[in-house]
């Protein structure tokens, strides 16, 4: 399940501070596009941040240069402190088995993107995974989950269904919630603890950058209570 660690590229998570991102990491809006009935159903890709090879981006939420730090943590007296479980994704998860897919679910890490919720919701779907169309929704909706939180799995080899994504980093974007959503870590960043811990490295992390986590690093859907916006 685990992708390879990509080479020269990391996010350093400083005390109290931000997230020092190396190895010239993209970085891009990602917009979580709806359909008719309001529901999430597709990543839409916007604005391009010009390449940088180091760069810092606010964790506290208060930075007056979004996405990026401009050390209004010190100002605000920010508390980073993680508080997230060390163990691994497969260490935390549910379980749950279907027909011709199964699924992991590690509820703390959701970042309340809910792609997970159309065609009668991802836990139902995967009952009905022997059904062609089941399927096909239960499969894309875990892999639009951002967090990673819910991963499927081929019950005939064993393996996860991942999307492949190369190294880059999304700042996610929620209009018909009306806040801006995690940093969302793609295709296998390794994460650093400010205690040097080297975190899990997953094809897809979301980290909160609202300051308002109740599991810091990682987004546990508090920007969407906060209304968090990024202002741009």
């Amino acid at each position: 399940m685990q992708p390879k660690k990509s080479v020269n590229v990391k996010v350093q998570i400083t005390k109290d501070g931000p997230y020092i991102v190396t190895g010239g990491l993209p970085l891009t809006k990602q917009t979580i596009g709806t359909n008719a009935a309001g529901e999430s159903a597709r990543w839409v890709a916007g604005q391009a941040y010009p390449a940088q090879a180091q760069y810092a981006l606010c964790r506290c939420g208060r930075s007056a240069s979004k996405p990026f730090c401009d050390g209004s943590h010190a100002k605000v007296g920010f508390d980073g402190t993680e508080t997230a479980s060390r163990q691994s994704y497969q260490q935390q998860a549910k379980v749950i088995e279907g027909p011709a897919m199964s699924l992991t679910d590690v509820e703390s890490l959701c970042a309340f993107a809910r792609f997970c919720d159309p065609h009668g919701q991802v836990w139902n779907l995967v009952s009905r995974t022997d059904d062609p169309a089941a399927s096909t929704h239960f499969v894309r909706e875990t892999c639009d989950c951002p967090s990673g939180r819910l991963v499927a799995w081929d019950n005939a080899t064993g393996k996860a269904i991942e999307p492949k994504y190369e190294p880059s980093i999304g700042l996610v974007e929620d209009p018909i919630n009306a806040c801006s959503g995690p940093v969302w870590l793609r295709g296998g960043v390794q994460v650093v603890g400010s205690d040097g811990f080297e975190y899990e490295v997953r094809n897809r992390v979301t980290l909160c950058r609202c300051g308002a986590s109740q599991n810091k690093p990682f987004c546990d859907g508090a920007h969407a209570s906060i209304k968090f916006n990024d202002g741009l």
